[in-house]
């Protein structure tokens, strides 16, 4: 094999290597069906950071025993408007798993008792696709 022949090969195997980490690098998302619960909380000012842990740790514990909840967040990195201390997320498989999450005595025992008495105020969403 020629020198010539050996430096064209490798500028070839080099085009070849970097095309492939370039379409590999490209930014690819999904827009899955599931339905994004997204919830901003602002605690009461005498509310203790064990009773908004608390509140937090039973999003997950009311998670653990609902179908249909796929995944879901509680430490917040960023929050807003001001004011707002904390946020959760929520991900359901469907909105029939949104909405049997909304009705279910599990839910509502955790929102009336530890959640709700240290919550001034809370800003809700729900995201899905088309």
């Amino acid at each position: 094999m020629t020198r010539t022949l050996r430096i064209g090969l490798a500028v070839l195997a080099a085009a070849v290597l970097f095309a492939a980490g370039f379409v590999t690098g490209q930014n690819k998302f999904g827009q899955p069906k599931t339905v994004i619960h997204v919830v901003a909380v602002k605690f009461k000012a005498d509310s203790t950071p064990e009773a908004q842990q608390k509140a937090l740790q039973g999003v997950l514990d009311v998670a653990a025993k609902m179908p249909g909840i796929k995944n879901v967040w509680i430490k917040s990195t960023r929050v807003q408007p001001q004011g707002y201390s904390a946020a959760f997320v929520i991900e359901f498989a469907d909105r029939a798993a949104a909405d049997a999450y909304a009705e279910s005595p599990l839910r509502n025992d955790w929102f009336n008792k530890v959640y709700n008495p240290i919550r001034e105020e809370s800003r809700s969403f729900q995201i899905t696709n088309p």
